[in-house]
């Protein structure tokens, strides 16, 4: 029980800090190609990851899990960032939200196919309603549509919900923290190759925002959020911790009114109480 209330509180901290990342992301392309944003930001997290692991002295993982952490590498270092990077060049932060409000399914699924315990069925019951709520909720209120953009988003979901499962297997016997940061480190190599390639010609009058932006998606949403998350799926169960992602649409919106200007209608209050019941009752059938 202890490490069940342990994993959903590592779970939201971990959701609060990824509520920023498309909303900073929004604000980075705007002035950089998504490709370098991908990249850049993964070196700079895995410059910083590898030296924690080496002050630390961690062991090298096993060669058992390396397909695990290239699948980790794959799904929320290159796939997840790459995507809604390029995503966000046709829609906007508030509309991309929607889609983060199915993440809590793609990884209960995934956790339930990888072998994490299966939850009885009035916890899909609740994941379904939440979801249901959370994207009818944001496509209500965004008519400007970018096919193109939510097939990327989609995209998105899928190879992150993936990502977020395989970590949090691999979590049970690395460690959190370590599974980021070997998967980092991993994948290094080629986003570094990638990052010399899309350079771009100059670097220099780029608004403040976007130095921001840039430094928030690199250390936060690609290293130390995932420290918090991939612990609460680990201690708390994939499927079960996976459904607090409801909520981050609703920190998203916020952020993106705050920090963008963009809308946040009054609708969104009453929905996110809903979606507060719907993770309570899906712990409570975890």
């Amino acid at each position: 029980m202890t490490n069940s209330f342990s994993g959903w509180g590592s779970g939201f901290v971990g959701v609060l800090i990824f509520s920023g990342s498309l909303p900073a992301t929004r604000v980075a392309v705007g002035s950089l190609d998504p490709m370098f944003l991908t990249s850049v930001r993964a070196v700079l997290a895995a410059l910083l990851g590898g030296a924690i692991l080496l002050v630390l002295r961690q062991s090298k993982p096993d060669r058992a899990d390396l397909p695990s952490l290239i699948i980790v590498a794959a799904g929320v270092v290159i796939g997840f960032p790459l995507l809604t990077a390029s995503a966000l060049q046709h829609i906007t932060a508030a509309h991309s939200v929607v889609f983060i409000g199915l993440l809590p399914l793609a990884t209960g699924a995934f956790g339930v196919l990888r072998g994490d315990k299966r939850p009885r069925p009035l916890f899909w019951l609740f994941s379904v309603l939440g979801s249901l709520a959370v994207a009818g909720f944001a496509l209500n209120q965004n008519a400007d549509v970018s096919l193109l953009g939510d097939a990327l988003m989609l995209a998105a979901v899928v190879v992150c919900g993936l990502g977020y499962a395989e970590g949090a297997m691999l979590s049970r016997r690395l460690g959190g923290w370590q599974v980021i940061c070997w998967a980092l480190v991993l994948a290094l190599p080629l986003m570094a190759a990638l990052a010399l390639v899309f350079w771009p010609e100059t670097l220099s009058g780029l608004p403040v925002t976007v130095w921001i932006s840039v430094g928030y998606v690199s250390m936060f949403s690609m290293l130390i959020g995932f420290f918090f998350w991939y612990r609460g799926l680990a201690l708390g169960g994939t499927a079960g911790v996976g459904q607090l992602q409801l909520l981050q649409p609703f920190f998203g919106l916020i952020l993106s009114a705050l920090l963008l200007s963009e809308p946040t209608p009054p609708l969104m209050i009453a929905v996110t109480v809903f979606v507060v019941l719907c993770v309570a009752g899906a712990k409570r059938f975890t």
